[in-house]
């Protein structure tokens, strides 16, 4: 398991960095709101190099293949527990995953094409229409938080062999620490720390 655990941890954290390579560039750092203001746009994707675009798709999407091992383990280890609970967490995590790596590539895509074409009021109206009709895809999390929760309870409550505290080596607490600061890849960093915090535990 503690194999598992690593790779999933490093999974993540390899994912966290292709979220930055997709969100920085040496003109600036991306943000939503900015989708408003094609001038600002403009500037920040002025040196984005298509290359790049393309690696932090295709790298983040094996990152998250190796993230997926991690989140089947705790699944198969909660099922020893109880196999309905690990069983709705092993359906959570597939549904987290296989979405979240359509939604890695989606935003990648956007920026592919807004650069490729010519970063113009144009190319900057289609890809946002674009990425709005394919944003069904965010529903990911959903799979996500019910597996943090799920965990997060069980530990809790003392239906694991894990000591009551060990709730804490969870993506929930850390992503809501996470939340009010300015650190890039807030998600991938919270997963990571609960995949390396339970590798000393279990």
């Amino acid at each position: 398991m503690k194999i598992v655990l690593i790779i999933a941890g490093i999974g993540h954290l390899i994912c966290g960095i292709t979220d930055c390579m997709l969100g920085y560039t040496k003109d600036g750092r991306f943000d939503f709101s900015d989708i408003k203001d094609n001038a600002k746009m403009q500037k920040t994707f002025s040196s984005m190099s298509l290359k790049q675009v393309v690696l932090a798709m295709f790298i983040g999407v094996f990152a998250l293949f190796m993230a997926s091992f991690g989140y089947i383990e705790i699944s198969r280890w909660m099922s020893e527990t109880s196999p309905v609970i690990g069983r709705i967490m092993l359906i959570a995590a597939m549904f987290f995953m296989v979405l979240i790596s359509a939604h890695h590539v989606l935003c990648g895509a956007v920026e592919w094409f807004y650069v490729k074409l010519g970063r113009t009021e144009e190319a900057l109206k289609a890809v946002t229409d674009f990425f709005k009709s394919t944003i069904i895809a965010a529903v990911a999390y959903v799979g996500l938080l019910v597996f943090v929760v799920l965990l997060f309870i069980l530990v809790l409550t003392g239906k694991t062999a894990l000591p009551r505290w060990a709730c804490v080596f969870n993506t929930l607490p850390a992503f809501l620490i996470l939340a009010p600061t300015k650190v890039p890849a807030k998600g991938n960093i919270a997963n990571a720390f609960m995949f390396l915090g339970l590798l000393f535990l279990l």
